[in-house]
């Protein structure tokens, strides 16, 4: 049970910004430092994405496929992990698929391989019990 939820998309990557409506993306983006300084460190952060995207995105900054990104998405991940420890990544992709992708790889060794989960059952209800520890 969450007693208050927000959400922000953002594409593939953390970056600098992210928004609440995917039609405004352009237009309405809230900068993630502004999330970083409201949210405090006991806030339990939880992303749910494949994590199959280009390694440059993840690794160089520029290497966004949608916008020039002044930092690599990897400095933005870290920042997360260093500032919530409560934090989580969801992955829809089946677990026996995320070998196969340098870039899932890439993820979980920035949030650490444990934060990981599948979106199973079985991989929610680890996913929550590790964010309630």
């Amino acid at each position: 049970e969450f007693k208050h939820l927000e959400y922000f998309y953002f594409h593939n990557c953390l970056y600098e910004g992210v928004w609440k409506d995917n039609r405004r993306r352009t237009s309405e983006v809230t900068p993630t430092w502004d999330l970083m300084h409201k949210f405090p460190a006991d806030t339990r952060v939880v992303f749910v994405g494949d994590a199959a995207m280009s390694p440059y995105e993840i690794a160089v900054k520029g290497g966004s496929v949608e916008h020039w990104n002044a930092e690599a998405g990897a400095t933005w991940l870290k920042r997360m992990v260093d500032l919530y420890p409560h934090l989580i990544w969801i992955n829809p992709t089946a677990e026996k698929y995320w070998d196969y992708s340098q870039s899932t790889q890439m993820i979980k060794d920035i949030i650490g391989p444990q934060r990981m989960f599948s979106l199973t059952l079985s991989g929610l209800e680890d996913a929550m019990k590790e964010l309630a520890r």
